[in-house]
């Protein structure tokens, strides 16, 4: 039997599992999922048939299936940028991933002028609680719990070991401001935290930010020196399966990873259904970018079939993620919605469900989703814009111009018939290109807008 880490096992204990008082709030309850890096193919909803997700593939049974849902930008740092802001990292300050350990550890990363949702909920009454990867700054003043959140339990940086909780070889784990050492598996230590939070919030309207680092890879810095880096999961999942509990295949401890996660996320929801928050929660699961495809690393194992490339790059294989919603009595169990929508819609929607309401003046480039995913209504994007490091492109309707370098021309494609990219149709329809290239050049020009500056980035420490 796994056992919980003192001051959640300390929690739980204390309090009572009852339902919600009469009378309790009607604002509805949110849950914001944020899986790191997992590929459009990579879970049994998608597709995958070789994958152990039920728990996942239940929360699309229970709610809508989003399969035309866009990161606007492709790394860890800024998309949870722009998911917190509802706003392109080109203008919200923060398009770059934070490096190594200067910034991780003490750069301001997304600038203070920046508001994200913690700070509009907590004005119109939730608990607002954060377990798991922050990785958008942790200087004074950039701390979850200087940002909103009255908690937060998790790590600094991109990725930790998911055992030994270390970051470029130092140990990176953190309750509040203050580093806090704590045993365990990092997926089960969130999905604890978080499970704990609900229970304790539950007779008032609560926020909670999960951003699992599962299943992100490891690397050298992220496990003892002398450790092989792998993908790292208890053996009880790789048995699952029917393999070995120290199984050396990396394709299949990924799976088996996917499906500690699956457990993980079923068990947050199990908490929120036992405590009879059912009907009044707003479950999201998001991937943070599609699954990375850098062959180099031998760990790139995960999938984003059909889709082109993966995750550091503007192709549908970085950009379009899993994305699932539930919400009982608004959201039809077992909808698809083949709507564009993106993470940036996150934001607008927390707004509109909570009655927080927006800052005066700020640029929103998100839209309220919830028309299209519990009435059926068309999407409320014309278009959507990304950009990471050199790749930029542009959707507009089912047209999608992409290059990774902007010395190149464009390409072209046609998402209704060519998924997959594999048809540059720019030689043959040069006045499409012409005219995304415009709507992508007027797109660049109104990022700027209401743009908060990118903070000044840390020099680096020298090492003792």
């Amino acid at each position: 039997m796994r056992l919980l880490p003192l001051f959640l096992t300390c929690l739980f204990a204390a309090t009572p599992a009852v339902l919600p008082a009469a009378g309790a709030p009607s604002q509805p309850n949110i849950l914001l999922i944020y899986v790191d890096n997992v590929g459009y193919g990579d879970l049994g909803c998608y597709g995958n048939a070789d994958v152990k997700t039920p728990r996942i593939d239940q929360l699309a049974r229970e709610g809508a299936r989003c399969t035309e849902f866009y990161v606007v930008t492709t790394s860890c740092t800024p998309s949870r940028g722009a998911v917190l802001t509802g706003r392109y990292p080109l203008r919200n300050g923060l398009a770059h991933q934070l490096s190594g350990s200067p910034e991780n550890w003490h750069g301001i990363g997304l600038p203070h002028r920046e508001r994200i949702i913690p700070q509009y909920l907590k004005e119109a009454g939730y608990a607002t609680g954060c377990f798991g990867k922050w990785n958008i700054g942790f200087a004074r003043g950039s701390r979850p719990t200087e940002r909103g959140f009255d908690e937060f339990f998790g790590f600094r940086s991109g990725n930790i070991g998911y055992f030994d909780h270390l970051y470029a070889n130092e140990y990176d784990m953190f309750r509040g401001t203050a580093p806090y050492k704590v045993e365990g598996y990092a997926t089960d230590l969130f999905a604890d935290a978080a499970s704990d939070f609900i229970r304790r919030e539950r007779e008032r309207p609560w926020f909670v930010y999960l951003p699992f680092n599962a299943a992100h890879f490891v690397n050298a810095g992220n496990v003892p020196k002398g450790k092989k880096p792998e993908w790292e999961v208890p053996a009880r999942y790789l048995e699952r399966y029917g393999w070995r509990g120290d199984e050396p295949d990396e394709k299949r401890r990924y799976k088996a990873v996917l499906t500690a996660l699956d457990d993980a996320v079923g068990r947050v929801v199990d908490q929120v259904d036992a405590l009879g928050l059912r009907d009044r929660t707003l479950v999201i699961l998001i991937s943070d970018n599609g699954a990375f495809m850098l062959p180099q690393r031998g760990l790139e194992v995960a999938s984003n079939a059909p889709l082109r490339e993966g995750g550091t790059t503007c192709y549908e294989g970085g950009t379009r993620v899993p994305a699932l919603f539930r919400w009982p009595g608004r959201i039809k169990p077992g909808t698809v919605v083949r709507e564009m929508l993106s993470h940036l819609d996150v934001l607008p929607l927390a707004l509109e469900v909570s009655g927080a309401k927006p800052l005066p003046g700020r640029i929103l480039d998100g839209r309220n989703p919830l028309p299209a995913l519990g009435e059926g209504a068309k999407s409320p994007h014309a278009q959507l814009g990304f950009a990471y490091a050199n790749g930029t492109a542009l959707r507009h309707g089912a047209l999608k111009i992409v290059r990774h370098d902007a010395k190149k021309p464009w390409e072209l494609y046609d998402l209704a018939s060519d998924l997959a990219e594999k048809n540059d149709l720019a030689a043959a329809r040069p006045t499409d290109v012409a005219r995304l290239n415009a709507a992508f050049t007027a797109w660049m020009a109104d990022v700027q807008r209401d743009a908060s500056p990118p903070a000044p980035r840390p020099a680096a420490r020298a090492k003792k």
